[in-house]
């Protein structure tokens, strides 16, 4: 098998496991694809835009959480198997008001054809556990003990994983062996937790007794995409299933759909073992996301400064986020997608039309209003720190405790890729050169 046969098996033995350990997940699934179903339908090939609707109903992202920088080292081998790449930093830590002390990256392909034959991607968060905005010197000491005590993953599991990203797959029983064992790693675990260390540090943050709390790791959501997620959130409210209060990201609007939108419904109680005996947590939730066009630096530069006029607005007029967005979008952001790629906001490749005319010294832009050219809009396929962190929040039942007069640890990429091992890919960058490479191939340049 292939990486990206491994990879694709891999998404889907994690999917069969985890609608098994929360069944809503499989209530969410079939929501998901009747939604689909009926975009494509109603609006055809246009509705296969950003992706082929196998590729769509194929897609899904996993989260999981690590306590330690060794343990994400780990990781980074086992997902280097199925040809996923580091992508991004994210430092929820002051993306939500709430006590979220961790700092993340994205694994996932990052060739267009290996997006194109499994997009499998896993948002991973590991603890920041000398932030002493959360963990005084005794609590981080207790708490990187209690994790320097366990074993994630098998040294068999991770051989087989430096073997294949080696070999650029496996072959037969080991291939086998490998799949089921990597999908091991991350089943809700059976063993009995320490009640009075789960709770102490739940009074911090309850992602950090997710993380610190536990002897293993797991599956924090699996999340399908949707083609209309305002349909979707209508759907499941419907059939009676909590959702969280409002949907992460962009808004809806009439213009291009950009970057990322994410809902899910909420964490719901499981039964789970304590030393004292049973009982039950909150950690696992249910989202889904919505995928729109990637956007160059000087579009993110634009997307956050309407962030902040959102922001300023709501808190003035009290309206809702929705509402206040939508209007500042319309403001803001282009209409269309030419004019989104003419005023460099837009993130896309170009590929020429057999046998049409160029006319001679036509920029790019002329070119593909000639017909020329064909312009292809890059999807984005990672992630947003304040969304994800909204997505985290929204599913907390307590906001947990920080301490904002002392100094926060310093985290960056450079601190991320070097607890790695692995280069973390700039998201913004490998866009860019996926753009001029296109170009390249036609021998033009940007204007």
């Amino acid at each position: 098998m292939e990486q990206w046969e491994l990879r694709a098996a891999f998404a889907r033995s994690l999917s069969q496991m985890y609608g098994r350990e929360v069944p809503a997940y499989t209530t969410l699934l079939r929501v998901s694809g009747e939604v689909n179903a009926d975009v494509v339908a109603r609006r055809g090939a246009e509705a296969e835009r950003l992706g082929s609707i196998g590729r769509v109903t194929a897609e899904r992202h996993g989260a999981i959480r690590v306590g330690t920088p060794a343990e994400l080292r780990q990781v980074g081998q086992l997902f280097a198997a199925f040809g996923m790449h580091p992508v991004g930093f994210y430092d929820l830590r002051d993306a939500s008001s709430s006590s979220v002390p961790v700092v993340s990256t994205a694994f996932r392909p990052l060739a267009a054809d290996e997006l194109a034959r499994n997009p499998f991607r896993v948002f991973t968060s590991v603890l920041v556990t000398d932030d002493r905005r959360f963990f005084d010197a005794d609590l981080q000491a207790r708490l990187e003990t209690f994790l320097g005590r366990r074993q994630l993953f098998d040294p068999r599991v991770l051989e087989l994983a430096a073997r294949a990203e080696a070999g650029g797959g496996l072959d037969g029983a080991e291939a086998e062996e490998f799949l089921a064992a990597a999908t091991a790693c991350f089943a809700l675990s059976r063993a009995p937790i320490d009640r009075a260390w789960y709770d102490e540090l739940s009074r911090v943050s309850a992602v950090a007794a997710d993380i610190g709390g536990v002897t293993s790791t797991h599956i924090n959501h699996l999340t399908p995409r949707v083609l209309d997620i305002d349909e979707l959130y209508r759907r499941m409210t419907g059939l009676g299933i909590a959702m969280i209060d409002e949907i992460q990201g962009p808004p809806a609007w009439e213009g291009p759909d950009v970057l990322l939108r994410q809902t899910s419904f909420r964490a719901l109680a499981e039964p789970r073992s304590f030393t004292d005996g049973p009982g039950e947590l909150r950690v696992r939730f249910g989202e889904v996301e919505a995928r729109g066009i990637a956007l160059t630096a000087a579009g993110r530069a634009l997307y956050d400064r309407m962030l902040a006029e959102v922001d300023a607005r709501r808190a003035s007029s009290g309206r809702p986020r929705a509402e206040v967005a939508a209007d500042v979008w319309r403001e803001h952001l282009p209409l269309t997608e030419e004019e989104l790629d003419r005023r460099g906001l837009g993130a896309f490749t170009y590929r020429a039309v057999p046998g049409a005319a160029r006319p001679p010294g036509a920029d790019v832009h002329a070119l593909v209003a000639s017909g020329a050219l064909v312009r292809e809009p890059i999807v984005y396929e990672d992630f947003l720190p304040r969304s994800a962190a909204g997505i985290f929040q929204s599913n907390l039942t307590d906001a947990g405790t920080r301490d904002d007069a002392r100094t926060g640890a310093a985290r960056d990429a450079g601190w991320l890729s070097d607890a790695l091992g692995r280069d973390v890919v700039d998201p913004l960058a490998h866009n860019r050169e996926l753009t001029r490479t296109s170009l390249r191939a036609l021998n033009l340049e940007l204007p």
